[in-house]
C-alpha cells in the first residue's frame, strides 16, 4: 500500500519536472540567433552541371554491310530480338537478330524472277537454235539449187543462144541468193550470241542476286566483334534503338562496345555560364549511382555555337570533361555532377549567400552590432559569396533575418555610388556578350580545343 502511495506521489513530480525543463529549455531555443563570421582565404568559384558519361571511343556491332547493295533493294530493316543493355560479352557472342520479313518478300521475288530468267534463257536458246537450223536447211537447199543451174548451163551449150542466155540468168540469180543466204546466216548467228548473252547475263545476276540474299541472311544473326559492354546505340533524336526499332541501310549501328578505359561527361552548360568557362579547367565530378566516389576530370571541349534542346527554351552549350580516372563501377549515360572550378581567388573575404541580403537594389547585411552594413559584393559560388567593400575579416554577422530587421540603421551610404558603377559595367557586358553570342550563330558549329 505504501508502494503504490509512493509512485503516485513520484510520477506527477517527474511530469511536473519535465514539463518545466521542456519549458525552459524551448525558450532558450527561441533565444539562439543564428550567426556567422566574416571569412578570410581562398575562394574557388565554380559552375556546377549535370552530365551523362559516355566512352569517348567505341566498337561499333553493325548489321551485314551488304545490306546497303542496290541489287537487294532493302531500305528498311528491324530490329527482332537484342541483348539486355549493359551485357559483357565476348568476342563473337550474340547479340542481335534481324527481323527477315522483309528480307524474306525480296528473296521470294529474286526466286520468282530468277525463275523466269531461267525459262526465258531456255526460249531463247531453243528459238536460236530452230532458226540457225532452218537456215542451214536454207543454205544447202540454195547450194542444190545453184548446182542445179549450173547442170542446166552446161547442158544448153547447144541449144539456141536466149536458151543460153536463159540459163546462165538463173545460174547468177542461183548464185546470188546463196552468198545473201550465208550472209545473212553469219547475222544471225552473231545475233543469236548477242540474245544467248543477255540472256545469260541476266540469269546470272539474278543468280548473284539470290546467292548475295541468301549470304544476307545467314547474317542477321549479329555478332560481338570484340569483348566488352553492349551500349545501345542512341539515334539522332536520343532514341535507343531497342528491339522493334528500324535500322536504316545507311547506319547500320545496331550496339556498341564502349572503351570504358576512357571517359568524357557529356553536359550541356547555360549560355549564362559559358563565358567562365575554357579548355583545360579542373573538375571535381560525382556520380549519382555511387555519390561516396569521387573523380576529377578536365573540360577538353566547349562549343563556340549554342543550341536548343527538345523542351526547353533556353539556349545551351555543349561541353565535354574527360575524367582523369578509371573505375570499373563507371558506366555509360550514368548521371554525373560536375563542379567546373572557373577560378580560384586568394585573400578575399567571403560570407555564406544567406547572410546577403537585398533592397532597393542595395546589397547588405545584418551585422551583430544593430546595423544594416552596405556591401559591394564580387564572385560567388554554391554557398559563398565573395565581399569586396564593406567588412573586416572576423566581423559577425547575422545568418537569418534577425529580430525587428526595421530597427537597424544603414551604414557605409559611401558606398552606394560604386554599386551604381558596377551595375552599369555589367550590364554593359552583358549586353557586348549577346552581341558576341548572335555573331557566333552565324558561323558553322564546331569546338574549342
Amino acid at each position: 500500500m505504501k508502494r503504490r502511495t509512493l509512485i503516485a506521489i513520484i510520477v506527477p513530480v517527474v511530469l511536473i519536472t519535465a514539463m518545466i525543463l521542456y519549458s525552459v529549455l524551448s525558450g532558450k531555443e527561441k533565444e539562439i540567433v543564428l550567426e556567422t563570421k566574416v571569412q578570410y582565404g581562398q575562394f574557388e568559384i565554380a559552375v556546377m552541371v549535370t552530365g551523362e558519361l559516355q566512352a569517348i571511343r567505341e566498337t561499333e556491332i553493325k548489321a551485314p554491310s551488304s545490306l546497303r547493295s542496290r541489287n537487294l533493294r532493302i531500305h528498311r530493316v528491324k530490329i527482332q530480338d537484342l541483348i539486355p543493355e549493359g551485357t559483357v560479352v565476348d568476342s563473337g557472342a550474340w547479340v542481335a537478330t534481324l527481323d527477315r520479313s522483309e528480307a524474306d518478300n525480296t528473296l521470294k521475288d529474286i526466286l520468282d524472277n530468277l525463275e523466269k530468267q531461267e525459262s526465258e534463257y531456255m526460249r531463247t536458246k531453243l528459238d536460236t537454235t530452230m532458226q540457225l537450223r532452218q537456215l542451214r536447211d536454207d543454205l544447202i537447199n540454195l547450194n542444190f539449187a545453184m548446182e542445179e543451174a549450173e547442170i542446166t548451163l552446161e547442158q544448153s551449150q547447144y541449144e539456141p543462144p536466149a536458151t543460153i542466155r536463159q540459163a546462165e540468168i538463173e545460174l547468177e540469180k542461183a548464185v546470188r541468193a546463196h552468198s545473201q543466204a550465208e550472209k545473212n546466216y553469219i547475222l544471225r548467228v552473231r545475233q543469236a550470241q548477242a540474245e544467248m548473252r543477255e540472256a545469260e547475263i541476266n540469269l546470272a545476276k539474278d543468280r548473284r542476286r539470290k546467292n548475295e540474299m541468301e549470304a544476307v541472311l545467314k547474317q542477321f544473326d549479329i555478332m560481338a566483334p570484340a569483348s566488352g559492354m553492349v551500349i545501345y546505340k542512341k539515334d539522332w533524336n536520343g532514341q535507343k534503338r531497342t528491339a522493334g526499332s528500324e535500322i536504316n541501310t545507311w547506319d547500320l549501328t545496331v550496339a556498341t562496345l564502349p572503351d570504358l578505359s576512357t571517359m568524357i561527361s557529356l553536359t550541356y552548360v547555360n549560355e549564362i555560364d559559358i563565358s567562365k568557362l575554357k579548355v583545360g579547367q579542373q573538375v571535381e565530378i560525382g556520380v549519382d549511382a555511387f555519390p561516396e566516389k569521387k573523380f576529377t576530370g578536365e573540360v577538353r571541349e566547349v562549343a563556340n555555337i549554342g543550341q536548343q534542346l527538345p523542351n526547353t527554351d533556353a539556349k545551351v552549350f555543349e561541353v565535354r570533361i574527360e575524367l582523369n580516372e578509371r573505375d570499373t563501377i563507371l558506366r555509360p549515360s550514368m548521371t554525373s555532377s560536375n563542379k567546373v572550378i572557373t577560378e580560384v581567388l586568394d585573400s578575399v573575404l567571403y560570407v555564406p549567400l544567406e547572410a546577403v541580403h537585398a533592397n532597393d537594389s542595395l546589397t547588405f547585411v545584418f551585422t551583430r552590432v544593430g546595423k544594416k552594413q552596405i556591401v559591394v559584393l564580387g564572385e560567388s559560388n554554391e554557398n559563398f559569396i565573395v565581399v569586396e567593400l564593406g567588412l573586416k575579416r572576423g566581423e559577425k554577422l547575422y545568418l537569418s533575418l534577425p529580430e525587428k530587421p526595421e530597427s537597424f540603421d544603414y551604414t557605409g551610404m559611401a558606398l552606394l555610388e560604386e554599386i551604381k558603377k558596377r551595375k552599369e559595367e555589367e550590364e554593359q557586358r552583358l549586353e557586348e556578350q549577346q552581341k558576341m553570342m548572335k555573331k557566333q550563330q552565324q558561323q558553322p558549329r564546331n569546338f574549342r580545343r
